[in-house]
């Protein structure tokens, strides 16, 4: 039986690029955030909702990795504030600064998108070190 190959994986520059680009994100949708006068007890309360996603991985990997990359994109959120700034709601902006900042913390850590062979393998590296091929 064939082994199955370790998914592509951004490495070099572009892997430092790409988790800076986590810390900008981290910090730009922080400060906003701060900005709006809402609650910290809030940020502190949601910014680890997305992980909720995990759950998806009750139904195999390949469920999990669909559930975890749904929520942990940009599109959710940006949409969810461009709504609260269109729609007037502030509560809708403020929880879309906070998803932000959360998936750009994940990014910053290396915790990328997912690749349906596991959680570990994501779009930034295998969490936990190199797979053997």
């Amino acid at each position: 039986m064939a082994r199955q190959r370790t998914p592509p994986a951004v490495t070099g520059q572009p892997l430092i690029l790409l988790r800076l680009e986590g810390a900008v994100l981290l910090a730009a949708a922080t400060t906003l955030y701060q900005n709006t006068g809402a609650s910290w007890w809030l940020y502190a309360g949601l910014f680890l909702a997305p992980d909720l996603s995990f759950a998806g991985y009750f139904g195999g990997p390949r469920v999990g990795a669909i559930v975890y990359n749904a929520v942990h994109t940009i599109i959710g959120p940006l949409a969810l504030g461009i709504y609260g700034v269109l729609s007037h709601v502030p509560l809708a902006s403020q929880i879309a600064l906070i998803w932000l900042a959360h998936i750009g913390f994940d990014h910053l850590l290396g915790y990328g998108l997912k690749y349906d062979k596991g959680f570990a393998f994501t779009h930034l590296g295998k969490l936990g070190g190199e797979d053997e091929e």
